[in-house]
């Protein structure tokens, strides 16, 4: 998969053009989305017109505080505003390299028998269109004719060409993808400007990014929180002129500014923009943050079988050969016969001897003349040169074929084919003239890799069950192989929907990953739904996630994400008002200390004077934000473990750690700011 996108926030011109938006983003419009900034940005203000107007609000002449404060209040919202245009700086520019791939471009439209060619804008919905090898797919749609393969590298980063043919659950198309063999027919399925590159393009920009309501809840707490420490700072004023201290109103804006949390504030939007780029990294589109962020309180996994734990093809598993034949006899003839096959059957039979190590003798086929599958014959095969006769097909066609050559059928054909039904498998029998040979397993393989993929989502937690149409047998062989830890055998897409409602009752969080129209309504149904972009239509629009690659154990880096999301963001509130509990200690004992000499005791920073704890708290509270950008943008790192645990490391690591930083930072801040003063 193509990572080098990751990148794209950390050049030049993305660093740039986020200073840029920096700046842009003081207006007060865009500034008041984020109460907590928006208090700082009109404490900017009030202590840039005391800068300009002396005499304002009874000010005395301590015109190199003002300015001093005025440019540490600037600083901080720049910073805040910077790790905002980072966030959506990396989605802007994943965007650009989508847009690439979206061009007008001609298209060859069929009207009744004949074609003409018209510009990709002029399409509409239920046109059909011809697109042949080397074309680009004018636009989102379903192939209804034919079969090709299509280059999707430009949507998903990868290189390797994907099938895509008539019916069944590989019959979508997408805009800006290109045919690379044969021609298919297209029935568009979307409006220009509506296409699914369309979706992706606004989405990873950033435009139609949605509040979590956990961010909802943070930013409610954020500004109790300010209201809280401004009626604090406001009562100090009169506190302070009663102890004969003269508070001037921009030692009161820093305080205020040092106080409420401005860290976690400043680099709460930037967070929730890069929990959706981070999904976007392992190309899945997340059609909201509200559904990355839901992904991390998962419980449960349901998951279709056909085409998301397994291939969706037959294919072989096994050479079994029967009495009187030997296995490199057998696996011979099968790979003969197999040779000129070219549907996944047959090539899986030579995969399949690959990778055992066996060997054959191609030879035998030259000059030899293919027999094609027909529906009443039920076989398919080679006619060899030397005058001998290779079939292959279905147990009881072949097996009437050998009577007919004057053969006799081994006792123990019916018992191989049985148990290899009874399995859920497909057998085909193999025989050259008069002697049948073997049986050849087929069955509906599992993706590789799949089972560790479960034993990780175990890990977490989380709880997978598998629903398939599948008999019972078959069923439990797929779960037992894939390593789920339960399944629902002959499942109707209405049995998908109740056992995803049954958990939900339960309180649990569900996810569904699927990529057929039957998985459309559990798809919607599901918290998370996931689902392929080899998929239908219908499953992509019924979902709220798309996975671009059509791996369905991508669920695990998504709901490490969305746990990443919320660590990241409880560990940066842990940390933002650690740090303002440190700040309070650190500012409000300098402030009184010689007002009340028994504050002496709390001045545990021994800082050198009021104005010089001030200003070194507001330095600490403006570098703090561009410091802590990295791990906002990066998230935190998830490791599996349980709730109890996750919250203790938190808070010793971040808590402890807010606690300690202002301690550290002001007093070295202090330091300097102390000869300056």
């Amino acid at each position: 998969m193509n990572r080098n996108k990751t990148n794209t926030a950390l050049s030049a011109t993305a660093l740039k053009q986020a200073v840029r938006e920096s700046f842009i983003k003081l207006n007060p419009a865009v500034m008041i989305k984020n109460p907590v900034m928006f208090v700082v940005e009109a404490g900017t203000v009030i202590v840039l017109l005391m800068v300009i107007f002396p005499g304002l609000f009874q000010s005395q002449d301590t015109m190199g505080f003002n300015i001093a404060v005025f440019l540490i209040l600037l600083f901080t919202l720049l910073f805040a505003n910077f790790a905002e245009a980072i966030a959506e700086g990396r989605g802007k520019a994943q965007a650009s390299s989508l847009k690439k791939s979206k061009q007008d471009m001609n298209a060859n439209k069929l009207i009744g028998e004949f074609i003409a060619v018209v510009s990709s804008t002029e399409l509409r919905k239920g046109d059909v269109v011809i697109v042949s090898q080397g074309e680009m797919i004018p636009g989102d749609g379903e192939v209804i004719a034919g079969l090709a393969s299509v280059d999707e590298s430009a949507i998903t980063g990868e290189s390797a060409p994907v099938i895509k043919e008539a019916g069944g659950d590989f019959s979508s198309v997408t805009g800006g993808t290109r045919v690379v063999s044969d021609q298919i027919k297209v029935r568009m399925t979307s409006e220009p400007g509506q296409s699914f590159i369309d979706r992706m393009i606004a989405l990873v920009e950033g435009a139609k990014r949605q509040k979590t309501p956990n961010e909802i809840a943070l930013n409610t707490l954020l500004i109790s929180l300010t209201i809280i420490f401004l009626i604090v700072v406001v009562t100090l004023a009169p506190i302070a002129g009663y102890l004969g201290i003269e508070l001037e109103v921009p030692i009161l804006i820093a305080l205020l500014v040092c106080l409420i949390p401005t860290t976690i504030g400043g680099l709460l939007s930037a967070i929730g923009i890069a929990g959706m780029d981070r999904v976007t990294q392992f190309n899945v589109l997340a059609m909201s943050g509200k559904a990355v962020e839901a992904a991390g309180d998962i419980n449960t996994m349901i998951l279709d079988k056909t085409g998301t734990i397994t291939f969706g093809n037959r294919m072989a598993s096994e050479l079994v050969p029967v009495i009187g034949s030997s296995i490199e006899a057998f696996s011979e003839w099968a790979a003969i016969s197999s040779l000129m096959d070219e549907t996944p059957e047959g090539r899986s039979v030579l995969e399949w001897m690959k990778k055992q190590g066996m060997s054959y003798d191609a030879g035998l086929a030259a000059g030899g003349a293919l027999v094609a599958f027909k529906a009443e014959t039920r076989m398919s095969g080679m006619d060899l040169a030397d005058g001998r006769r290779v079939r292959k097909g279905a147990v009881d066609a072949v097996r009437k074929w050998v009577v007919a050559q004057g053969g006799t059928i081994p006792p123990d054909l019916e018992q191989i084919s049985n148990t290899i039904a009874t399995l859920g498998g497909t057998p085909l029998a193999v025989a050259v003239d008069n002697r049948l040979f073997g049986v050849i397993y087929l069955k509906d393989t599992v993706k590789p890799g799949m089972k560790e993929r479960f034993d990780q989502l175990r890990e977490m937690g989380i709880k997978t069950i598998m629903c398939t149409g599948d008999n019972p047998l078959t069923a439990a062989t797929i779960a037992r192989e894939a390593g789920v830890d339960d399944f629902i055998a002959e499942a109707k897409p209405e049995d998908k929907i109740a056992v995803i409602r049954r958990e939900q009752a339960e309180g649990k969080m569900v996810a569904m990953t699927g990529d057929g129209t039957n998985d459309a309504p559990a798809l919607a149904q599901a918290d998370v739904g996931l689902a392929m972009n080899s998929g239908t239509i219908a499953a992509k629009e019924a979902a709220n996630m798309v996975d671009l690659d059509s791996d369905p154990s991508k669920i695990i880096e998504v709901v490490a994400i969305g746990k990443q999301l919320l660590m990241t963001r409880g560990a940066l509130t842990t940390f933002s008002i650690a740090n303002d509990i440190a700040k309070y200690f650190a500012i409000i004992p300098a402030m009184f200390m010689l007002a009340i000499p028994e504050m002496g005791a709390l001045n545990m920073m021994k800082l050198g004077s009021p104005l010089s704890a001030i200003l070194s708290a507001l330095i600490f509270n403006a570098i703090i934000i561009p410091l802590l950008i990295p791990l906002a943008i990066r998230g935190v790192a998830y490791k599996p473990m349980s709730a109890s645990k996750l919250l203790s490391r938190n808070v010793f690591i971040y808590g402890l750690g807010g606690v300690i930083a202002p301690f550290v930072g002001i007093k070295l801040i202090d330091f300097a700011v102390h000869l300056w003063i």
